[in-house]
């Protein structure tokens, strides 16, 4: 069915340029700008409390959840009750590109299954991995319908950033370093699958970042914008405390960018202010920060050979896919190809992009990249959009997904997760955003793209 929207007396439809005087009946403008059925608010409450699970793993916590499999029952509960909601209001499922290309990725995936290093390890990485990943991804891209929704996501994903940054600064004050720490002490990270690699738990820190910008800048309420600060500055102490290389160069982009976007905006001497007090706290970076990232630029001076092993990886990935440009490793084998040619140190590529290439050759790299350009450059038309059209709250809201997508490309250059959630948690919001926009009265972007 064709969506037509009506708003300040005009019918945007597909072709919203060729603008046509509005029916002039009320009950016509009410039922166009009515969606057909909204998303369930049980099934919206249940992905909440999954993403809850997620970031924070209570079941490591509480072992007696464990058994009780929290996270996989909230998901189910999310997926038929809105399944079951759609079918009882006739509600259409959303069909979007970036969702068909999830699903292009992963029947590619199976389709290169027999030609694995280990078919049972892919098989068991698509079905266990990323089948989860893309069903979060589908409910978030669905049931994230209106800016209510996506605040209070936003919100959900900003609150529960607390636990991760207290605990990365009561690991840096009490010591809790990695076993393996050698030349560099690292922190433990956070106990929860997505974070509790230093490394993972800066990424994780930094995409939620831009939201809790986002939100600080959508918001009038003094109390509430302080409150969001701290939020924010906790967030940049634990990324640097992690002392992950990626993280800070990932923060440094996020914070550049964003002094960059609001420049020419009023009120532009508090960001300077902020810009001096960033300045003035570099004194007080831990001890042998500034060595590890002097490693950034030279490798040689990475006493942990850290980055000269991550380099040879990369090297040896990219002549791996010069010699297998179509049919890869097999979802989640780069490790076992990279055993093959470099002798067996069991370590990942630690490149997104290259893992991609490595397990499911260029036609996978290719779709991953369709799917990352698609949610971004949804994010971007929404963000313009909405400015537009005055909506101040979305307008923020939308520009920080964008620099969050942004801050993915980046940090992808250096992390393995890429049949992992932390994108697509991102990804599936960007892809949600034509919904929230045209619940906001303004003219149907998702169509387009």
């Amino acid at each position: 069915m064709t969506d037509v929207v009506v708003r300040k007396g005009v019918v945007a439809g597909p072709g919203w340029w060729r603008r046509t005087p509005a029916p002039p009946a009320p009950a016509a403008t009410a039922s166009a700008t009515a969606p057909a059925a909204e998303a369930s608010p049980i099934a919206f409450r249940a992905l909440l409390v999954f993403t809850f699970i997620l970031l924070t793993a209570p079941q490591n916590i509480v072992p007696a959840l464990a058994p009780l499999r929290i996270a996989l029952a909230s998901a189910a509960v999310a997926i038929a009750v809105h399944a079951w909601h759609c079918f009882s209001t006739g509600r259409r499922l959303a069909s979007t590109r970036e969702l068909w290309l999830t699903l292009a990725l992963a029947a590619w995936a199976a389709v290169t299954v027999p030609f694995s290093y280990w078919p049972a390890g892919s098989l068991g990485c698509l079905l266990n991995v990323y089948a989860k990943t893309i069903a979060l991804f589908w409910l978030l891209s669905e049931l994230v319908t209106t800016l209510y929704r996506l605040r209070r996501m936003a919100w959900a994903l900003a609150l529960l950033s607390l636990p991760l940054t207290v605990t990365a600064v009561r690991n840096f004050l009490s010591g809790a370093f990695l076993a393996d720490a050698t030349n560099v002490k690292r922190i433990h990270g956070f106990d929860a699958p997505l974070t509790e690699n230093p490394n993972d738990l800066a990424l994780m820190l930094n995409l939620i970042l831009p939201l809790v910008i986002a939100l600080a800048l959508g918001t009038r309420k003094p109390v509430v914008r302080g409150a969001l600060m701290a939020i924010i500055a906790l967030i940049a102490a634990a990324v640097i405390l992690t002392f992950s290389r990626a993280g800070f160069l990932t923060l440094a982009m996020i914070l550049g960018v964003y002094l960059w976007k609001l420049r020419a905006l009023p009120g532009a001497g508090w960001r300077w202010l902020g810009v001096a007090l960033a300045l003035a706290a570099v004194p007080l970076m831990p001890a042998g920060y500034g060595s590890r990232l002097e490693t950034i630029t030279d490798m040689n001076a990475d006493r942990t050979g850290s980055a000269q092993a991550r380099w040879s990886d990369v090297v040896i990935a990219a002549g791996y896919v010069v010699e297998n440009p179509v049919i890869g490793a097999g979802i989640g084998m780069n490790m076992l190809a990279l055993n093959e040619v470099r002798g067996p140190a069991w370590k990942q590529v630690h490149n997104v992009y290259l893992e991609h290439a490595v397990d499911l050759g260029l036609p996978g790299l290719t779709l991953f990249l369709l799917l990352l350009v698609g949610a971004f450059w949804k994010a971007a038309t929404v963000a313009r959009r909405a400015a537009e059209d005055g909506l101040v709250e979305l307008t923020h809201l939308a520009g920080g997904l964008q620099i969050s997508l942004l801050a993915f490309a980046l940090a992808g250059f250096f992390h393995p997760t890429g049949y992992q959630f932390p994108f697509y948690i991102v990804a599936g919001l960007a892809v949600a955003l034509p919904a929230v926009y045209a619940a906001e009265g303004g003219r149907p972007a998702g169509r387009a793209r």
